[in-house]
Parts: structure tokens; sequence; C-alpha cells
């Protein structure tokens, strides 16, 4: 039956034959070797058919991977709660709060009761990425539209994603509130119709000004049309996330639940009391990329969510520098902003990533043998997301990290809505790491000191 179907198939390719095609195409000669190369085998069929009738990653999980990663760990900061972005890109935001959520817990009694605010947070974001992109084409304004500068700005006008560059910028200008000062909202839950239409309106306002400032307009006149723009953004995010109050009152409590003081705060003052790390000075980007040299400074140009805020800039390190000071830190109680590509051999029953955890190539019968470099210069991967590093396993015969755990953003799941994460993982999907300076040897700290070299906001790693 085989043959017969065969020969029933090369007749008809022969009797109507493809279109000639150019040089490197696909003619029928190679379509006929390519159908005849497929001589599937029992093994094959078996898996077509359960390829039919069920999921990849279903069929892909290893079963010699699937015990769970016991929970002990030799060094864990103490967390209070899990926090759940919703169906809503904020995760770095998420992640940024979560860590100073921790860093308070070591210095305030009461700080196990308090949520802060992602929603206040967040309006600022998205009113400063408003700001940050019409400032932008004002000054691009002379340039071509088609020029890649002015394309990247336009394809990129608004987003509710983000990185550590944001966290900084919006804390240290706008302060925290508590969660009740100003609450979630469904749309803030819920983030990417209402983004998509303010991105819209910025796109349209961003053509405005290109034509006000060809037509000769004066700058005054240009910069009291973007206020009204951005008077009209703040309309639009007071009545999607409501408006974000100047002051609020705040009670302390002592370790009993007993009442110290209460208290009218503005933001500023309350992140300053509560915690007041100097975000942008007391802490540096690492990111491992495999794809430029080492200990050398790089900046992403307007990678940030402030006109006037500072472009990401990160220290480049290999993964053993950087594992030796995320131990550091996690050793003295302090958490650490982290992204990495999350989607990679993510198993969502049991909540583990590891690189073990699925045999695609067993399945498929191929392999699949890039390595992290060759996966970042070809898009294969990259960061997705945040999450908070708060511990580490080390095996006492060796001192070298097993497994890490970080606590997530999406809610209760497995492992109390923790990621448990194999060290072999982390080398090959881990990308940014956030770390207080006190972590870092002083000669890194003097690399981080000299002129970053700056990389455009279209690079394949961003």
């Amino acid at each position: 039956m085989k043959k017969i179907t065969k020969l029933v198939w090369v007749a008809a390719a022969m009797a109507a034959p493809l279109a000639l095609s150019a040089q490197g195409g696909i003619d029928s000669e190679m379509l006929g070797r390519l159908h005849e190369s497929y001589n599937p085998t029992a093994a094959d069929r078996a898996i077509h058919n359960a390829l039919n009738t069920a999921d990849i990653n279903t069929l892909a999980a290893s079963a010699d991977n699937r015990a769970n990663f016991d929970a002990n760990f030799t060094y864990r900061v103490p967390s209070v709660g899990i926090t759940d972005q919703k169906r809503s890109g904020r995760c770095w935001l998420f992640t940024g709060l979560n860590v100073l959520r921790a860093r308070a817990i070591k210095d305030n009694d009461d700080i196990n009761s308090l949520k802060l605010s992602q929603a206040y947070n967040f309006f600022y974001d998205q009113l400063e990425k408003s700001n940050l992109f019409l400032q932008s084409v004002i000054d691009t304004a002379g340039d071509d539209v088609n020029d890649r500068r002015v394309q990247w700005l336009f394809h990129n006008a608004l987003g509710d994603g983000g990185q550590y560059t944001g966290v900084s910028d919006i804390i240290t200008k706008y302060g925290v509130v508590p969660d009740y000062a100003m609450p979630e909202t469904y749309q803030t839950n819920n983030t990417s119709t209402f983004s998509r239409l303010l991105g819209l309106k910025l796109k349209e306002w961003g053509l405005e000004l290109r034509a006000m400032i060809a037509l000769g307009a004066k700058p005054k006149a240009v910069a009291e049309r973007k206020e009204q723009m951005l008077a009209d953004t703040y309309r639009m995010l007071s009545l999607c996330y409501g408006t974000p109050p100047a002051k609020f009152t705040y009670t302390k409590r002592d370790a009993s639940g007993a009442v110290e003081s209460t208290r009218e705060y503005t933001p500023l003052e309350f992140y300053n009391e509560l915690i007041g790390d100097d975000l942008k000075n007391d802490y540096v980007m690492i990111m491992n990329d495999p794809t430029r040299p080492y200990h050398r400074m790089y900046e992403i140009d307007l990678y940030r969510h402030t006109y006037d805020g500072e472009n990401w800039t990160y220290l480049n390190l290999p993964m053993d520098e950087i594992k030796e000071m995320a131990i550091n830190s996690i050793k003295d109680s302090t958490m650490m902003y982290m992204s990495c590509d999350v989607g990679k051999f993510r198993n969502a029953a049991n909540g583990t990533l590891d690189v073990n955890n699925y045999d695609y190539s067993a399945l498929l019968g191929t392999t699949f043998g890039m390595d992290k470099r060759e996966r970042i210069l070809t898009g294969a991967s990259g960061s997705s997301h945040a999450m908070t590093l708060m511990a580490v396993d080390i095996d006492p015969a060796t001192g070298k990290p097993v497994k890490w755990m970080v606590e997530n953003s999406w809610g209760d799941g497995p492992n109390n809505g923790h990621l448990v994460i194999t060290d072999e993982w982390m080398d090959e999907y881990l990308f940014r790491l956030v770390v207080n300076k006190k972590y870092i040897k002083e000669e890194l700290l003097d690399i981080t000191r000299t002129k970053p070299t700056l990389l455009p906001p279209w690079d394949p790693m961003y």
C-alpha cells in the first residue's frame, strides 16, 4: 500500500508539475526527493498519532525528571505573601516592589501587614513613558520618517513592560504608597486594551507634532501642545487606573500589633522612611550577554522610563561571577531583581525551571544544539519576565549552587507561588540581576565607573 501511494503521488506531480522556481527555490524534483526521504517507522507513526491529540510539552515531559525538588534551601530570604500581576506586563514593577518590601521587612516590625500599590507607580510609569515618546518625537522631528530611530520610536510608543530602570526612575521621583491608598482596578490588572489605545493615540499625536515642526511652529507652541496631549493622557489614565494620591494616612504598629503612630505622609516621605535606599546609586544592573565581551559597561539608548531619567546601563559578566554576588546577597537576607527567559523548559504543574524537564529531541528525532550566545543572536532566547531571587541551595561537598528559588508575581500555584530553578537552567536562561554595590567586588565596581558603550534601542538582545 505504501509503494502504491508513492507511485500515485509521483505520477500526479509529473502530470501537474510545479511552476519553475528560481534558483534556490523548491522545484518539483526537489519536492519529490523530500517526499521520498520520509519513510516513517512504527515509532514515527506512534508519535504522529500522539501529536495529533496532545500538547508537545505533555508528550515531551521527561518521566525520569518528574520528582519534585525538595523545599530545602541553604539560604533563604524571608518573604510574606505572593503578589499577582494578573493579565498585565508589569512583572518588572511587581518584582521591584517585592524586593523593596523584603528590604523593609528587615527593619520594620509591622511590615508583614503592608502591601505596596502597583497601580500608583504604574500610573506614573505610563504618564512618563508617554512624555518620553512625545519629547523624543520632537527631538527627532528633523529626521526622515523612515529613519530607523524614528521608526523605532513609533513602533515602540508605549508598553506596559519594563525593567529595573523603571523601578529606580519612577520610585525615586514619585515614591510609593500602600495598596489601600491606590488599589488595583480592572484596567491595571488587564492592561492590553487601554495600553493599545493610548499607544495608538500617542502615535497620532506624534505625527501631529512632526507636522507642526515641519510647518515652522515655534518651540514654545510645540511644548504647549505637548502639555495639552499629556493633560489628555493624565485624564485617560485617571479614568482607567484612578488618580494618584498626593498624601495618605498610615498607621505604624509594633510586633505585637499595638499602634505606635498614625500620621500623614507624602509618597516620597513614606518611601524614605520605610526604605530609603538610593535606587539609582546603590545598585548595579548585571547582565550575562555572551554575545559581547565581559567586564565592560554597556548602555541602551532610549531604554528608560522617564525622559529625565537614566538609560539602562549594565555591567556584563560571566555567570560564575554573577552567582557569587547573588549568593552573598541572599546570605545577607537581601532579595534581588532578576529577569530571565521564563518560558523555556518551565513545568507549570510543579513550578520548576529545569533544562531536563522536556526531551524535545527524543520526541521529534532531532537535536537543538544552539548555545546561549547563538540563541541570543538568532532571537531564539531573551529576557521575558522579571522575578525576585530569594533563595539558594549549596552543595556542601563542592560549595557550588544546586538550585535557586524566586518569588513570582503570578498568584498562588505550586511551591506557594514560587519557582524552583536548577543551577544549569540559570546558566542558560538568566540574563539580568540587580545587585547592591556592597556585594560587588571593588575591581568590578571600578569597571562600573568607566564610560559605557552605547548600543541602539533595537539591538537584538533588547
